[in-house]
């Protein structure tokens, strides 16, 4: 018998992480604790590109940013940086008021009513970041997602012929090395397709498979992407375009933030925006709050629209009906 694959009673809310989540970038206290300039290693890094396209070389942004912290470990100036102090330093990162308990607290709108527990709505929340996926994971806020995608270093590469060996002996200190995974504002939309098509529950389903709409995990009505600015235009683009709703945040005591995305609705590209505060009764509470339960309300009437549809009415006696008209009894010489 044919069936879907997926129920597609999921809601997921898709975050951006540095300016949405936290005020400043996710990189500030390990370069506080290496006493790295953070303004400094920006402007060298926004500069990279640039100055190597004098050279004849073409460089990317986020690989920049990523390059630039492996020259600072390999110029002595981060020394001995590995993933297990990532890790550390993700736990000094400071979020935005209500975050990340709002992950926890915001789940509960998915069982407010009857309907929603008989159609066992549930809401998922995903990170999906340009920084560094060790530092989400040592963050208050990885155990409260239901996933995170982010970039992620390699340490010790294995060297040539290591295939030949059978164990590998090392004694080196750990020190990442190499880039292992990059995530930049283009590639955040792959992210997007992983969690529509449910390969991040199911790596047998290959994001890039041809996968009817009514088989795909979460539909992309089903989701709200919430981040801070332009650079995550693509991202917005591919929620709305699908049925889904973009919401935009700000700091709260940055006038310029504020302009930035009251542009970005102006142009179509969000369908709202807000302060970056995650508390109760704030109007992102309230805005996502409303949405997250017409998108619970949408489900029902759908799925309920769909059984409604799919199962017929059961057979009835005839003459049964007690309003259907009666026949007349004839009266005694009434010629029929």
């Amino acid at each position: 018998m044919a069936t879907t694959l997926f129920t597609q009673n999921i809601i997921a809310c898709i975050w951006d992480f540095d300016k949405t989540l936290i005020p400043e970038y996710m990189q500030s206290p390990l370069f506080r604790r290496y006493g790295v300039n953070e303004s400094t290693f920006w402007a060298e890094a926004n500069a990279l590109a640039e100055h190597y396209r004098k050279r004849g070389h073409h460089l990317s942004g986020e690989i920049a940013y990523l390059n630039h912290l492996l020259t600072y470990v390999l110029a002595g100036a981060m020394p001995k940086l590995n993933n297990h102090v990532l890790r550390e330093a993700g736990a000094g990162i400071e979020f935005y008021d209500g975050m990340p308990e709002f992950f926890d607290k915001s789940r509960t709108w998915v069982t407010t009513k009857p309907e929603y527990q008989k159609h066992e709505i549930q809401l998922e929340h995903y990170i999906v970041s340009t920084g560094l996926a060790e530092m989400i994971r040592g963050s208050s806020a990885a155990g409260k997602v239901d996933g995170f995608w982010g970039c992620e270093f390699i340490e010790n590469p294995l060297q040539p012929g290591f295939l030949l060996q059978k164990e590998l002996d090392l004694d080196a200190e750990a020190e990442i090395a190499q880039i292992g995974a990059v995530i930049d504002n283009t590639t955040k939309t792959r992210a997007l397709f992983e969690i529509n098509k449910g390969t991040n529950k199911n790596p047998a389903i290959d994001v890039n498979a041809n996968i009817t709409p009514e088989d795909r995990r979460i539909p992309f009505q089903n989701m709200i992407y919430i981040a801070d600015g332009p650079s995550d235009i693509p991202s917005f683009s591919v929620v709305k375009k699908g049925g889904g709703k973009a919401y935009a945040v700000y700091n709260p005591k940055r006038e310029d933030e504020f302009a930035q995305n009251d542009r970005l609705r102006s142009a179509g590209r969000i369908d709202h925006y807000g302060p970056a505060n995650y508390t109760e009764g704030s109007t992102t509470w309230n805005w996502l709050s409303l949405h997250i339960q017409a998108i619970c309300d949408r489900i029902v009437a759908d799925r309920e629209a769909a059984l409604a549809s799919r199962v017929a009415r059961p057979p009835r006696h005839l003459g049964t009906d007690a309003s259907a008209p009666k026949a007349k009894v004839p009266q005694q010489g009434t010629l029929l």
